[in-house]
């Protein structure tokens, strides 16, 4: 079946501590809902990559923008305790908004953590979940976090660890740009940390998605950016090896951004995930296996 351009509706759903989501849904209305999980720094926008092969599988997908992002509100402890089980908790509001039980989910780079807590937290809904070229938890015994980074990454990673006003400087800085980024220049503006086979692939429909994503995701400045990259440093909240849904890891050997050696702890240290790793691909081009991905997923959902 052949499915053209999404439409889509997009909502502002209220949390229990008053703050706002912004969601985005497009597919057929009875599918069964995925949960898209975008990346860091990245807010929800159309991504027909994504959703042209969802809606051809019957799945209707739901996006929001995190907290910061976009027109979601900031959390008020994102500098001191928030964590990533908090986003599932997010999720699992977002679906109680638009009348949704179960669902599958898939989260990309940034957005893998959020899948992963998904699986953990939401069990009776989550039937399965995949971390595309997520990153690993920072206290992720053994692991050196940025070692096969780009520059660009490595900095960042310093940055994060002298607190929340180093970062925003840092962000201010040498992250604005790329929130003002359009499809000719979002390559240039991630430098260092596309290899070859990244730099081929940010052309046409993925550079205009990863450009557009990026400029909604600094509606509200670097507020969003600095958020995420603070949860992340510290623990996630829930046990990886605790986790009973089926659950799947993509990664390319290629990624600059986040190197294959994350990938490899977290098929080591989720509960049962299936592994992935795929020779020759990098942090974005992987995308362009979305079918594969798609694929795979609700094969594990009937599981």
């Amino acid at each position: 079946m052949h499915v053209g351009m999404p439409t889509h509706a997009t909502h502002l759903v209220r949390t229990p501590d008053g703050r706002d989501l912004e969601v985005l849904v497009t597919g057929p209305a009875d599918g069964l809902p995925l949960v898209f999980h975008h990346g860091t720094p990245q807010a929800a926008v159309p991504f027909g990559i994504l959703e042209r092969p969802a809606a051809e599988r019957g799945l209707r997908t739901v996006s929001y923008s995190r907290p910061g992002y976009g027109r979601s509100t900031p959390r008020a402890d994102a500098a001191t305790t928030a964590t990533v089980a908090d986003d599932a908790a997010d999720t699992a509001f977002v679906l109680d908004a638009l009348g949704h039980d179960t669902f599958v989910t898939l989260g990309w780079s940034g957005g893998g953590p959020r899948a992963l807590a998904c699986a953990a937290m939401l069990p009776g809904r989550c039937l399965a979940a995949t971390s595309g070229v997520g990153i690993a938890p920072p206290d992720a015994g053994g692991l050196d976090q940025t070692a096969g980074m780009g520059p660009e990454n490595v900095a960042e990673y310093a940055a994060v660890a002298q607190g929340s006003e180093a970062l925003r400087a840092f962000l201010e800085e040498h992250g604005t740009p790329m929130l003002s980024a359009t499809a000719d220049d979002i390559a240039r503006e991630l430098g260092g940390l596309l290899p070859p086979v990244d730099q081929a692939a940010m052309t046409g429909e993925l550079a205009e998605y990863l450009a557009a994503a990026s400029r909604h995701a600094g509606a509200q400045g670097i507020v969003g950016w600095r958020d995420d990259d603070l949860t992340h440093s510290r623990p996630w909240g829930f046990d990886l090896g605790a986790v009973t849904v089926p659950t799947a890891i993509w990664q390319g050997s290629e990624d600059l951004m986040v190197p294959f050696a994350h990938a490899q702890w977290l098929v080591a240290h989720v509960a049962g995930a299936r592994a992935h790793l795929v020779e020759g691909e990098g942090h974005v081009s992987l995308l362009m296996r979305m079918g594969d991905i798609l694929d795979d997923l609700l094969a594990m959902a009937r599981q």
